[in-house]
């Protein structure tokens, strides 16, 4: 592989990396051969996204500890801990196998600011996104408020700690990916929010005079979470099919979001196409509530035996 890229370090997407990652440095240990030879790893690990100074990783640790009597609140903070040892995990095993982690962006981050432009492999080129430094600073910032409101309210015995679960640091540093291959191309979102995104697209000069961007194919950000996008989001940056990972847990991919997806493309008479890895809940309500033929949509399930 030339590159590997991790947009993010939460547990639906970094474990399988960590395990292959173990798996080659215990074969590079015993002298056998390696499964597969990696040349390069995009991955930003909290401190350089969020966390530079390891100040806000202290404080949820001693929060963790002071709000050990919550059951919510120890989960909310246990998955940030858990992020941040995995995604040190990899880049540790990544320096084990040599791979070069982060090569040729400023300060070792992949961020639009940082990039060097488009990055070109044979006929491919990958345009950054996400995450811009203004938007990680704002969310550094969210971070120490939410912070400051939980060490204060903590000891009253109503913590706040679990409201964090849904701010998910991971998901919002993700790295956003424009990929373009003879003539097509493909936007890969993460767990993004849909207008950093849009601002990442700004930033890098991709957006159309009439500030919007299409694209053949469009990952749905967080498994077709509708707490990453809106309507207008899927009205500025339109594709010709959307593919949506997703197995119906928390609801995913949220009906609001299939919604969004179908009401934009009507509106602007665009036929699509939606590509779901499993028949949800959701997917079942969208055919039954939303006409395809009416809508202009077509909505495809991948066989099982795919998977």
């Amino acid at each position: 592989l030339e590159l590997v890229v991790l947009s993010h370090s939460d547990d639906d997407h970094v474990v399988g990396l960590l395990d292959l990652f173990a798996e080659l440095r215990e074969q590079r240990a015993n002298g056998q051969h390696e499964t597969i030879e990696i040349d390069a790893l995009w991955h930003n690990t909290f401190d350089q996204t969020i966390d530079f100074d390891r100040s806000i990783e202290a404080r949820v640790e001693n929060l963790s500890v002071a709000a050990g009597a919550d059951p919510e609140a120890m989960d909310a903070t246990g998955a940030v801990l858990r992020t941040v040892g995995q995604a040190d995990e990899l880049r540790v095993n990544a320096g084990f196998l040599e791979i070069p982690l982060n090569a040729g962006f400023a300060d070792g981050l992949v961020s639009v600011d940082n990039a060097p432009g488009p990055i070109v492999l044979d006929n491919l080129t990958l345009h950054i996104v996400g995450p811009t430094r203004e938007n990680l600073e704002k969310l550094r910032k969210e971070w120490e408020r939410w912070l400051d409101r939980c060490e204060e309210d903590i000891a009253s015995g109503e913590p706040l700690v679990k409201e964090m679960a849904d701010k998910r640091p991971p998901d919002l540093s993700s790295i956003m990916i424009l990929a373009e291959a003879d003539g097509k191309t493909l936007l890969l979102t993460g767990d993004g929010r849909g207008d950093h995104l849009i601002q990442g697209l700004a930033q890098s000069g991709l957006l159309d005079d009439a500030g919007t961007y299409h694209t053949d194919v469009m990952k749905v950000a967080h498994h077709g979470s509708d707490r990453n996008a809106t309507l207008q989001f899927f009205k500025t940056v339109t594709a010709d099919r959307y593919v949506i990972s997703a197995d119906g847990k928390n609801d995913n991919p949220d009906m609001k979001t299939l919604t969004w997806i179908i009401t934009a493309a009507k509106d602007q008479n665009r036929p699509i196409e939606i590509v779901v890895t499993n028949e949800t809940s959701s997917t079942k309500q969208l055919v039954q509530t939303y006409d395809p033929a009416d809508y202009g949509y077509r909505l495809i399930i991948m066989d099982r035996s795919a998977h």
